[in-house]
């Protein structure tokens, strides 16, 4: 777990080393405990290390095997690579360290593309042949490990985060209008390839790229979730679904203690993280680490849900951490936050991660997190809407969407607006795509593809790694998701929502967690703005940055901040702290 950088030169000009260590320096957080720089000719990579797997210099990278005549750069985990590298020893390869890296680059050498669909892990990968002079970079399933790109006057840079790569300068910043509108209407979720920086791409989930000496480039996507039912599938019993999902979680949770370092859990109190919390206490794991965060009330809404987290430590023996982050430190924390979103992220619970994250990163660098369940499992409420649907890309709008078209209008200035309305476009089309016929599954596929990538799984990854934390999601085991792809809506709709999920956490964890309330990370604060932090975001928005941007119409603004509690958005969220976030974190990345 870690950070990766590089340039490549189209051309025969060289690659610009100082560039490359810029980006590695801006990204020490990622990667405390080591750093490397290397240069072959037209190409540069760059590392930030985070001790997890193979704890000696022989793990190091940027890696370099003479022999193959390849050379890589690598963040993640391959939590398969004990199996695979027995595999290629047997194929005559040698290793000279104990890493998951090193495996990367046999498995390469070995299967070339398809090695990827070999891995259980998340990661993002530059691999260079030396020999032919071709870069190929690669993206885990679900897009868990991010991978930023831009591309300019005959080079392309890439970094895992986007704030590196502007480090590294010769980017384009000027405001992206479709990724604009993404973020205004989808809650933030701007789906790869664009960001909200116009010289700023994302490598899609699930892709390899290959880039010729020349430039050229072609994708190939080696994976996709899959919705559809045999005979087999739709003749099986609610119990039986339970069963297979309880036992390939097993496998998911079991998969993800791979490391040298201890593991532990963030512990929410909701069913996702107590079942991971009750399956690794069945794995034999002793003295189990656990952490949760609460912050104080706000409007009379509740700011933690310690009673649950609290029941389940107490039930599994854990050495549970319990941490209280009261309104004056929250405030004093943003910044920092805001700092660490590759993207501007508007989710309360961004600040929450990152709070988290610190606290946690004092006791351990492994956690498993419960990020991916619900929408895996049909856990939102807009899913039961869409049943039986005949619209159902504009009833996912209607329950999902921050914004309407007109809503847009009156929010957005005349220079920064579409068209057209670009996320209902979008949805359209995702839900048009033929392998998911019920209209819940077409929803469950455009959640699984798209938001879940460019929204929880980024979360958890910004602001763990702006710790040096390592966070695992065993609910995005890809053999999990495609089992759970397979399962009639009805199943996973039942219960009001993740029925099937929930019967199976019956069989582990105490029922009292299982039947409440859905649960959210509060953090009241930051959805009803008032005193410090209505002051906070006016001064954001009034400030002298975002009057010359000008991204928002003033009678919009002055409506909010007359009455910001009044304004909150299908999703809870508030429509002043969105506006106020996006200036607030172009003001943070010195756009």
């Amino acid at each position: 777990m870690c950070g990766i950088c590089g340039e490549v030169v189209f051309g025969d000009a060289q690659a610009d080393v100082v560039r490359v260590s810029r980006m590695a320096d801006a990204m020490e957080a990622r990667g405390p405990d080591g750093m490397g720089v290397t240069q072959r000719g037209r190409v540069a990579f760059g590392h930030r290390r985070l001790r997890i797997i193979d704890l000696s210099e022989r793990g190091a990278q940027p890696m370099t095997d003479m022999a193959l005549g390849l050379s890589l750069v690598f963040n993640g985990c391959i939590y398969n690579y004990q199996e695979l590298r027995e595999e290629l020893t047997g194929k005559g390869y040698a290793f000279f360290s104990t890493s998951d890296t090193e495996v990367i680059l046999k498995a390469w050498a070995e299967w070339g593309k398809d090695c990827f669909s070999r891995f259980h892990g998340m990661f993002a990968i530059a691999i260079h042949e030396h020999e032919s002079g071709r870069i190929h970079l690669a993206r885990d399933r679900f897009g868990i490990k991010p991978f930023y790109l831009s591309e300019a006057g005959g080079r392309l840079a890439f970094a895992s985060s986007l704030p590196a790569l502007l480090a590294g300068g010769n980017i384009d910043t000027s405001i992206d209008r479709v990724a604009l509108h993404h973020y205004m209407s989808w809650h933030a979720v701007v789906p790869a390839p664009r960001t909200i920086l116009s010289g700023v791409r994302k490598l899609p989930a699930a892709t390899v790229r290959t880039l010729e000496r020349d430039g050229s480039a072609s994708d190939y996507t080696y994976w996709a979730p899959g919705f559809e039912k045999s005979a087999e599938d739709l003749a099986r019993s609610a119990d039986d679904w339970r069963d297979m999902v309880l036992e390939s979680l097993r496998t998911a949770v079991r998969r993800r203690m791979v490391a040298d370092v201890p593991v532990g859990v963030l512990l929410s109190g909701g069913v996702d993280s107590s079942l991971i919390v009750g399956l690794l206490a069945e794995e034999g794991q002793k003295g189990l680490a656990t952490f949760s965060i609460g912050f104080e009330e706000a409007h009379g809404e509740k700011g933690d849900e310690f009673q649950y987290s609290d029941l389940i430590a107490d039930h599994y023996g854990t050495n549970h951490n319990q941490i209280f982050i009261p309104s004056s430190q929250l405030q004093e924390n943003l910044p920092g936050a805001i700092r660490a979103m590759s993207e501007p992220m508007v989710s309360y619970d961004n600040i929450g991660f990152y709070l988290l994250s610190r606290e946690v990163s004092k006791h351990i660098k492994v956690v498993q997190s419960g990020q991916g369940a619900d929408e895996v499992f049909a856990g939102y409420h807009w899913y039961p809407k869409l049943q039986g649907s005949n619209r159902p890309a504009q009833d996912y709008a209607a329950a999902f969407f921050d914004r309407t078209e007109e809503q847009m209008a009156e929010a957005v200035s005349p220079a920064y607006r579409c068209d057209r309305d670009e996320s209902l476009a979008f949805a359209e089309a995702h839900f048009a795509q033929t392998g998911a016929e019920d209209p819940v599954d077409k929803a469950l596929r455009l959640d699984t593809n798209v938001m879940l990538v460019d929204d929880p799984v980024k979360r958890v990854d910004n602001h763990s790694m702006a710790w040096g934390l390592e966070a695992r999601v065993p609910f995005l085991d890809h053999e999990l998701v495609e089992l759970a792809g397979r399962i009639p809506a009805e199943f996973k709709l039942a219960q009001e929502g993740k029925g099937v999920l929930k019967e199976a956490a019956r069989k582990v964890i105490p029922s009292a967690v299982i039947d409440r309330p859905k649960g959210y990370f509060p953090v009241p604060a930051l959805k009803y703005i008032q005193g410090d932090y209505l002051d906070m975001v006016r001064d954001t928005l009034s400030s002298q940055a975002a009057r010359e941007r000008g991204l928002f119409n003033q009678a919009y603004l002055d409506k909010l901040y007359a009455d910001p509690t009044k304004y909150i958005t299908p999703l809870r969220g508030s429509e002043l702290w969105q506006v106020a976030l996006l200036e607030m974190w172009l003001q943070a990345q010195e756009v």
